[in-house]
């Protein structure tokens, strides 16, 4: 059953009205294409005045849509090949963080990025995309590997954050985090990463120190999450959507404060209402970033990548 959103509601409506007009006029051979003429332009405006004017509360539920393309997906739509590689040779493999070879436009490239569930047994298994320790050690142990072969690095973020159980702490979660964010700037190789849906705290930034970074234009990428941080400010869930207008967690904000490199469009509504056309421009941008990025000599790229990060939140008094 399809999820509809609050403010999806008057598009819903109206679109369960034309498809009764459409299916009406074919039984009953009336000719209403008038009506259901008027009706579809009114749509299309009702589309744009709600989709072009979202909240940064209301992209953070587009974020979250069960319907949206998650990690394996955009594997499906974009890489010609990909060979799935498991496990951290230390504990076990992590399902929530996906890792492997993939090939795109002659590119040979090792491919990361978190993996939500379709349905409530994937979503355990899958642990709702929140990664354990295991996952980010797998994550750093291949990415060393793909240095060593001098392979391009991708990653798709889509976490609320990385888990925060009992058993993850005790196997060293802020740890395993805290040494990707090192040992990432410093890989000599060049590192693309989209933020494809929730791009929530450390469990984002274990996967997401890169040369390029660009986030969807429905996606976040904050911090923690509005619901964390109304908690900890107000000790009210109530207060998410203030905080959210707080954090400056949207992609255009993010792009005026020098924190990511670009937005990527998705279809009016959402990734999920046409993901191939989403697909086609993550698809663009690795395609031009990997031709441009393999030109750059590896002491300059460590060297541009950790000034890039050196700029973000800087200001003069």
């Amino acid at each position: 059953m399809a999820i509809t959103l609050d403010f999806e509601k008057p598009i819903i409506e109206l679109e369960k009205k034309i498809k009764e007009l459409n299916k009406f006029t074919s039984h009953e051979k009336l000719d209403l294409s008038e009506e259901i003429a008027r009706l579809n332009h009114r749509l299309e405006k009702l589309k744009k005045e709600i989709f072009n004017n979202l909240t940064p509360w209301q992209k953070v539920q587009l974020s979250r849509h069960p319907d949206r393309p998650y990690t394996k997906d955009y594997i499906g739509m974009i890489m010609e090949e990909f060979i799935e590689i498991h496990g951290d040779r230390h504990f076990s493999d992590d399902k929530a963080l996906i890792a492997g070879l993939a090939k795109l436009n002659g590119h040979k490239i090792m491919l990361f990025g978190h993996q939500k569930g379709r349905d409530m047994k994937e979503n355990l298994q899958r642990n709702f995309g929140c990664a354990h320790p295991e996952g980010y050690r797998k994550a750093i142990r291949l990415m060393r590997l793909a240095e060593k072969y001098g392979l391009p690095i991708v990653t798709f973020i889509d976490t609320p954050g990385a888990y925060p159980g009992v058993g993850a702490e005790e196997r060293g979660q802020a740890e395993a985090i805290a040494f990707n964010l090192r040992e990432m700037a410093g890989l000599r190789v060049p590192v693309i990463v989209f933020v494809i849906g929730e791009g929530g705290s450390g469990g984002a930034l274990g996967i997401g120190i890169g040369d390029r970074i660009y986030v969807l234009e429905n996606a976040y990428y904050s911090v923690i999450s509005p619901e964390g941080c109304a908690a900890i400010l107000w000790r009210e869930k109530s207060k998410s959507i203030q905080a959210a207008e707080a954090l400056k967690l949207t992609a255009p904000e993010l792009l005026e404060l020098g924190v990511i490199d670009g937005m990527v469009p998705e279809p009016l509504g959402g990734a999920h209402r046409d993901p191939k056309i989403t697909a086609e421009e993550i698809k663009k941008r690795i395609i031009k970033d990997l031709d441009e990025l393999s030109k750059i000599p590896a002491d300059k790229l460590v060297e541009d990548r950790y000034q890039k990060y050196r700029t973000i939140g800087a200001y003069k008094e």
